[in-house]
Order: structure tokens, then sequence, then C-alpha cells
């Protein structure tokens, strides 16, 4: 069973809101294991999409490469890319079908995408109410280290910092190692992002492999966010896988936080569904109440565009 963590809130959500009506909008976080079996993953992932909604659930975030295990633990693993699809394809087909069916955005966590040009990313679809792919982000950051040797499979993203309009609001996806980069929270508040989803495949390292120096990985995940929630004043859900897969263990702690990075809604490490009730209408107003985005001086930041 799937336990649901639900928003201790004082808003009120009563069914769906009319065109044009303010309300709160719900929404689900899958925090999943993910097997060897790429069919019975998708199963379980619209297995858990649909409890989310029947809880009311409007927009739902899958974790990133949910179809299968994470492979990237490997310097080199040949068989994975067997795993790689087009976007559109298959796997696509389906979450639109369950976007369409219900009525509701879906952030299809992430795929191993083959590009036509057989070059591979690590990529997010995103599908709007009526089933259309709305697009796609690519992940920007990509990491190499011990357990995570994501550039042996993974190009880094051309698709940019994209912001989608929604019927609830608007949207930004970044995936995983792109949580670290204030700069790509930033790009997409500026395009005006409400939310920032981040689909994530993140664990803790078995001490028998390598001694943690770098100080506790969890906390400082979870800190990284809600610095990016407290600093552009938007909310920031952030969803990662669970389970022990090889020397990682995946922690969950999938969780949601407002425009003044206070956290609504968090799991724990076992398979769960996060939902929260965010109000968008609280980004502009807390965005004109703190002045960070108006007291920018982007002719100071030049250096940041010099490696």
């Amino acid at each position: 069973m799937v336990n649901v963590v639900r928003l201790k809130s004082q808003q009120k959500v009563i069914g769906r809101a009319q065109e044009g009506e303010k309300h709160a909008v719900r929404i689900a976080l899958v925090q999943m294991r993910c097997g060897s079996d790429s069919a019975e993953n998708l199963r379980r992932a619209l297995f858990h999409i649909e409890t989310a909604v029947k809880r009311g659930a409007e927009i739902v975030c899958l974790p990133e490469l949910f179809l299968g295990p994470y492979f990237c633990q490997k310097m080199e693993d040949t068989r994975a890319f067997a795993r790689a699809e087009p976007i559109p394809g298959p796997t696509t087909a389906r979450l639109s079908e369950v976007a369409r069916t219900h009525r509701i955005v879906l952030i299809g966590g992430s795929l191993f995408e083959q590009s036509t040009r057989r070059r591979f990313y690590n990529s997010a679809p995103i599908f709007g109410t009526d089933g259309a792919l709305l697009g796609v982000h690519r992940k920007v950051h990509i990491p190499e280290d011990l357990l995570f040797h994501e550039q042996r499979y993974f190009a880094p993203g051309n698709t940019g910092i994209k912001v989608f309009t929604t019927p609830f609001g608007k949207i930004a996806v970044l995936i995983c190692f792109d949580q670290w980069f204030p700069e790509a929270a930033r790009l997409a508040t500026l395009q005006g992002a409400e939310i920032i989803f981040y689909p994530t495949a993140i664990g803790k390292i078995d001490e028998r492999v390598e001694e943690n120096i770098t100080g506790d990985w969890q906390a400082m995940w979870r800190n990284v966010q809600l610095g990016h929630s407290a600093a552009n004043n938007v909310y920031v859900a952030a969803v990662n896988r669970v389970g022990r897969e090889g020397s990682l263990t995946f922690w969950g702690g999938s969780f949601v936080a407002d425009p003044s990075s206070q956290v609504l809604a968090v799991a724990g490490d076992k398979e769960q569904i996060v939902i929260a009730d965010c109000d968008f209408g609280r980004v502009k107003q807390m965005q004109a109440a703190w002045g960070f985005l108006r007291n920018r001086r982007p002719d100071t930041y030049k250096r940041l565009l010099k490696s």
C-alpha cells in the first residue's frame, strides 16, 4: 500500500475551480521504488498517478529515470542503452493518455531519451491536460562522480530553461543535479515560473565504498532547494525515488516548499504520494514584498558568464 502525505493547510479546495476562478492548485509527487522491469515500473507509476488523481491532484510529477534502476552507478554499461527511447515514443504515449484521461498536467519524471541524431539525454516530458506534449526539459548539468557516472551516458541538455503555461499556473522543470545550481532556478523565475519541479534520483553511498567527508547529503540537498524557494519566492517541489540499488540507498524525502521556503509536506523513506495545495497567487505577492527580483544588479554579474 502507498502512503499519502497530505499538506496541513488552512486553505480549502472543493473540487476543481471553474475557469477564471482562483483556487489552490493540488500537486502530487510520486515517490516510488524503481526495479529492473520497465513495464512493471510504468504500470506502478500509472497506478500511483491514478491514486493521486482520486485525491484531487491537478499536477502530478514522477521521479527521475523511473522506468528502471539507476544504471549510472556503473562507469560503462552498454546494456543500459537498450532502455533508451525517442520522445515522442511508447512511454510518452502512455503518459499522454493518462494526462488526457484525467485532465491533469503530468511531469513524466525523466526518461533515457535517444534523439534522432543518436545522442542520448536525460529528459523530462511535460504534458498538458489535453494530453499534448507541452515540451521537454533535457537535464542541463550532468554529474560525473563516484556512482553517478552520468557523463558516460547523457549529453548536456540543449533545451535551455523553459517555463510552461498550464491551466493551473506556470511551471518549470529541472532535473536532479540541476538542483545544485542557483542560476537555473533564477532563470526559471525570471521567465515567470510559479513552481519549479525537480524529478530526482539521489541517495546515500555505502560507507564501505567511500568514506563520506562531504557532510549530510540529504540535508544539503533539501537546504539548497529551500534556498531557491527563498531567494526566488517560488514554490519548489522535489520528488525522489526510494529503495536500495547496488551501493546506493535512495532516501526519498520528497517535499514541497512554499514561496517563503516553508516546507508544506514531506515524505519519509518509503513509497509515498506527497500532496500539497499551492496558492500560486502568493508568488507575485511574496516577490513584491521581498523585492529580490527588482533589486537585482545584472550589470555586476558579468563574471558569471566567464569560465
